[in-house]
């Protein structure tokens, strides 16, 4: 029984030391939503903004409606991803505070255990 249970112990520990790693590709990930999705926001908002912009719609009638199209079609796609880049940043620190509580709370238990059962003597 007490084998099962190390190799259940064990087996948990590898399964968060992978989340962990992949942490850093969802942090990457996150970052880049919360840099790329408002340079995005920013250039099409520009865009659209712009005096000559109006001109172009109204001189060139099937490429002008692809481009505000287009245009729309970034400005919802990178608001989704800037939202989904914040909710992610926010999840991953929450992961990690608890990460560590964990870390802190397993490595004082071997502590009082090995103190308690004299195992760091040996």
């Amino acid at each position: 029984m007490s084998d099962n249970h190390n190799n259940i112990l064990s087996s948990m520990d590898l399964f968060i030391e992978k989340i962990q790693q992949l942490r850093g590709i969802m942090l990457g990930m996150s970052f880049s939503a919360l840099i790329l999705a408002p340079l995005a926001i920013g250039i099409s908002l520009y865009l659209i903004t712009h005096p000559k912009f109006r001109v172009l719609i109204e001189s060139e009638g099937e490429f002008a409606l692809l481009l505000t199209v287009l245009l729309t079609v970034v400005l919802v796609t990178s608001g989704i991803w800037l939202v989904a880049g914040l909710q992610q940043f926010q999840s991953l620190s929450s992961w990690n505070r608890r990460y560590c509580g964990y870390l802190k709370k397993r490595d004082d238990l071997d502590k009082e255990i090995s103190s308690k059962y004299h195992l760091d003597e040996e």
